[in-house]
């Protein structure tokens, strides 16, 4: 099996596996009793916070685990909302993930915001220009992802930034950094909230964190019994949580050797698939971009169907965001690309991993060019 759906969600570092076990045979008291056994395991989990915190560039800042992505955006913008009085205007994009989007379509419709919608560069970027043209001083908000699911564009934080902080210096900056935590180089993050998630970089399902800015207004997620000082009540998932913390650590070891081999495949894959009759690149170009992802059309061919075709040859690929791959219609986040639906139909997201190999690349290829070819024998004409 060659599994290219790395976005979709990755293996677990054997490492990882084995410290969750340790911690769920050995450690697996709640981190917030009193006696020893349980302090020494609120302990660790207190230096994975603060591991954490030091990849995210700000030692300083607050940290709260959650169950994922979805949790930690959600977070950020309903936490973020509940500490202001009026209705709220709010700037995203339209090509953000369905755990801000729609979020965002949903207080809309309750009559409890504004959101203007971004529509990006044809190669999936969100131009700062764009924003600076419709932000205004009662923005409360601006959610945008750090690198887009579906095309691997990658947004300028420290320019976004520098355009809230220059027209709108009360506005606070969410961030969706899920496909960029470990596949972008570890930098100081200029945002408010920074959401991660850890199966995403071969730590457990379950697991994630949401990155406050200290002094940041926010009121927090879960209601219950007040852990993470009231932030997100529950008890803490230590086995996920030290878990993520050797996959960070696994990660942080071979960043600087994983992240060049990733572009390589990435680069590698498209050179070769290129060769085939109209295929073309939907996002920036494979050099540009996030390094593990490439997003590619195949005309003549449904995205859907050449998938399962590959998934009969063991190789496993996806047509975009698997929280909408069961949703036909148009690709909402292609659409803001400006891609004709056509050119949709036919999409398909390739996502490496650390464990992929330029040989793979090959082999991979050679099969999608059988399968194209055969393929479009049947087109509809």
């Amino acid at each position: 099996m060659i599994y290219l759906d790395n976005s979709a969600t990755t293996q677990v570092f054997d490492g990882a596996a084995e410290r969750m076990l340790q911690v769920m045979r050995n450690q697996y008291f709640n981190p917030s009793a009193a006696y020893g056994p349980a302090v020494q395991c609120e302990r660790e989990v207190e230096a994975a916070r603060a591991r954490l915190l030091s990849c995210m560039g700000h030692p300083e800042g607050e940290l709260i685990f959650t169950s994922g992505g979805t949790e930690s955006n959600n977070a950020a913008i309903l936490g973020t909302l509940a500490t202001l009085r009026k209705k709220h205007r709010i700037i995203t994009s339209l090509a953000e993930h369905p755990s801000v989007f729609n979020v965002y379509r949903q207080l809309e419709e309750r009559g409890q915001a504004e959101v203007v919608y971004l529509s990006t560069t044809p190669t999936g970027e969100v131009d700062p220009q764009a924003l600076s043209a419709v932000l205004t001083p009662d923005t409360a908000l601006v959610s945008l992802m750090h690198v887009n699911n579906e095309t691997g564009a990658v947004t300028d934080l420290q320019a976004i930034k520098n355009v809230i902080a220059r027209q709108a210096p009360e506005a606070r900056f969410h961030v969706d950094g899920v496909q960029a935590f470990c596949r972008l180089p570890f930098t100081p993050l200029p945002c408010d909230f920074y959401a991660i998630s850890g199966h995403k970089f071969h730590a457990p399902k379950g697991i994630g964190a949401l990155y406050i800015k200290k002094g940041t207004r926010f009121s927090g997620g879960q209601i219950g019994g007040g852990q993470e000082k009231g932030l997100r009540s529950g008890t803490l998932n230590s086995p996920g949580i030290l878990g993520m913390d050797t996959a960070l650590e696994t990660y942080g070891a071979h960043q600087n050797q994983w992240l060049p081999r990733l572009r390589a495949m990435k680069v590698r894959l498209a050179e070769n698939l290129l060769q085939l009759d109209g295929v073309c690149v939907n996002g920036p170009a494979p050099e540009l971009g996030a390094p593990h992802i490439l997003n590619l059309s195949f005309p003549g061919v449904r995205g859907e169907v050449l998938l399962h075709a590959l998934e009969a040859k063991g190789i496993l690929v996806s047509t975009g965001s698997a929280c909408s791959s069961h949703k036909r219609g148009k690709n909402r986040v292609l659409d803001s690309l400006g891609i004709s639906p056509a050119r949709q139909e036919s999409a398909i997201r390739f996502s490496l991993c650390p464990m992929n190999t330029l040989e793979q690349m090959d082999e991979a290829s050679n099969v999608i060019f059988e399968q194209v070819r055969f393929l479009r024998k049947y087109q509809r004409r």
